[in-house]
């Protein structure tokens, strides 16, 4: 159990941030909220770019549970095995970034309900494993709110150099990271070093936007 006595204030947690980020676009990290739709390799990682960096609100969406096969590559503990993603991954971001506000809904991200889900976040990252829920989130989100900007990622599995791993950016607010090509389903698997760089692209992205620094 960590000593919550040991923690900086939030003022000091502020302005060590303001010292790497200067403070204008301090403020707007702190000002923003982003939705993170899985909680997987991708959006766990995600997640702590994004907290680490001082991003103000965190939407946490995830309808699973943590497994053992999870822990190679998801920022979740061998104890928490069992307890819903959302849960798990809220706990963590307070031991790193103990001011960062979390919103978590354990559902699975629907038509019916992504309205609903994302329409506090200002920017929407879409982190999900399986190629259907990535198509339905995206088509959603075009859809409903094309006024957001949407991270997405595809291909990022296996062991194929990290260099392949880019950042494209497909419509005016539709960003799209990874190498586009690989996949599970070609039995490669999903190795934690290259999952992590994508979602480091993602973070990084989304970061990116914030400060007004877009991609041609």
């Amino acid at each position: 159990m960590a000593d919550l006595r040991n923690i900086p204030t939030k003022e000091e947690m502020r302005k060590a941030q303001e010292a790497r980020h200067g403070k204008e676009l301090q403020k707007k990290f702190a000002g923003s909220t982003v939705a993170i739709c899985g909680l997987g390799g991708l959006g766990s990682n995600v997640a702590i770019s994004l907290a680490r960096a001082g991003i103000g609100k965190l939407i946490l969406i995830d309808f699973d549970e943590v497994d053992i096969t999870n822990l190679h590559r998801q920022q979740y503990k061998a104890f928490q095995i069992g307890l819903p993603k959302t849960e798990a991954l809220s706990a963590n971001l307070q031991e790193i970034a103990p001011y960062v506000e979390t919103e978590t809904h354990t559902v699975r991200v629907t038509e019916e309900n992504l309205e609903e889900l994302l329409g506090e976040a200002d920017i929407i990252c879409e982190s999900f494993d399986k190629a259907e829920a990535k198509a339905m989130l995206v088509n959603g989100v075009l859809e409903t709110f094309p006024e957001k900007y949407l991270v997405s990622a595809s291909g990022m599995a296996g062991f194929g150099s990290p260099n392949t791993i880019r950042t494209r950016r497909v419509m005016e607010r539709f960003y799209l990271c990874g190498d586009g090509v690989s996949d599970v389903a070609d039995d490669i698997g999903l190795v934690s070093s290259r999952v992590m760089l994508c979602a480091a692209h993602e973070a990084h992205t989304i970061l990116r936007i914030l400060a007004e620094k877009f991609e041609p």
